[in-house]
């Protein structure tokens, strides 16, 4: 085990007596930690009181060895980096699913860290990001997505990464905020008018698991009726449904997809898919026989799905050709 394995487990796993379901606030790097990073300056969140309050942070896993975090009530929306010793000069923005009702923050983030940061070279920015409950906005979450890249791409010299290597890589509804960021990523949006928002928002390259992108016919219930409530009108359904989103200038994709989830239909992806090619988008999808929903990398090592993080590296390697740190 490596010296980066070690550190991560010892912050997120919770003592062996913990009991599934407990809140474990501590698991979180403390605010001005180096690891993590504010989107925003202090209290000035854009529609945001001044004063944030405070994320629940929630363990359902009773195995030490299998953390399942989750984070709610974020108010002050921040990045969770994980940096490899020798980095490749390319960057993930990493959105966690969680129906729109939490963020999940192990299975879907730091269960990423042994393959794309480790083995892959790949810096990780684990977002922490506002859910539509209790807001009246529906754009928060796409706005902290525009942020997030903004910050990362502004710090991209510090961090030893290449600006235009800077991608995104969505779970399930954070997927559909990865789509929402790579189709809509110069969508205008309150923010501080500094100098981070004057940076492009655009991914250069965007991964997408078992994304949710439909919120017609194929939506998941959740995910739809937590963004746009109980009795949306087809033309809110139209908007937030990420295939009629789709143009030119999105960016090149990588999609996952298992055949048997029954949380997100794979009709999500391949409406995706469908649309990249009619743009003209450079996009490669792998559709899997087995895998369910919310698999991340926690797959038994025989499992053809397993081997997704291996394609998903190879290409962003192929993104990247031609394309110097």
């Amino acid at each position: 085990m490596s010296l980066l394995t070690s550190c991560l487990l010892a912050a997120v796993v919770p003592p062996p007596a913990q009991a599934a379901g407990r809140p474990v606030p501590q698991s979180e790097p403390a605010p001005g930690a180096a690891d993590r990073i504010a989107l925003w300056p202090a209290g000035k969140v854009p529609g945001e009181a001044a004063r944030p309050s405070v994320p629940n942070v929630v363990e359902r896993s009773d195995d030490p060895a299998l953390p399942d975090r989750y984070i709610d009530n974020v108010s002050a929306p921040y990045l969770v980096a994980y940096r490899p010793a020798r980095p490749n000069g390319t960057a993930l923005l990493v959105i966690p699913g969680g129906g729109y009702q939490r963020i999940v923050l192990d299975k879907e983030g730091t269960a990423l860290v042994p393959a794309f940061v480790e083995q892959g070279g790949v810096t990780l920015f684990i977002l922490r990001y506002r859910l539509p409950a209790g807001r009246e906005d529906r754009q928060a979450a796409l706005a902290d997505a525009q942020r997030a890249l903004r910050v990362i791409r502004a710090n991209a010299a510090k961090w030893q990464l290449d600006p235009k290597r800077i991608g995104v890589m969505g779970f399930s509804a954070g997927g559909h905020v990865a789509a929402r960021l790579s189709t809509g990523f110069d969508t205008a949006l309150p923010g501080r008018g500094d100098a981070v928002d004057a940076l492009s928002a655009r991914p250069d390259f965007s991964l997408l698991v078992y994304p949710v992108i439909d919120m017609g016919r194929h939506a998941h219930s959740g995910s739809r009726t937590r963004l746009l409530g109980e009795h949306p009108t087809p033309a809110l359904e139209q908007q937030y449904s990420m295939q009629a989103q789709v143009n030119a200038q999105t960016p090149p994709t990588f999609l996952v997809h298992a055949q048997d989830d029954t949380v997100v239909s794979v009709h999500n992806s391949l409406l995706y898919y469908e649309a990249l090619l009619a743009a003209g988008v450079p996009s490669e999808m792998h559709l899997f026989a087995h895998g369910g929903h919310g698999f991340g990398v926690r797959l038994p090592d025989d499992s053809l799905t397993a081997q997704w993080p291996t394609l998903a590296l190879r290409w962003m390697q192929a993104q990247s050709a031609g394309s110097a740190p």
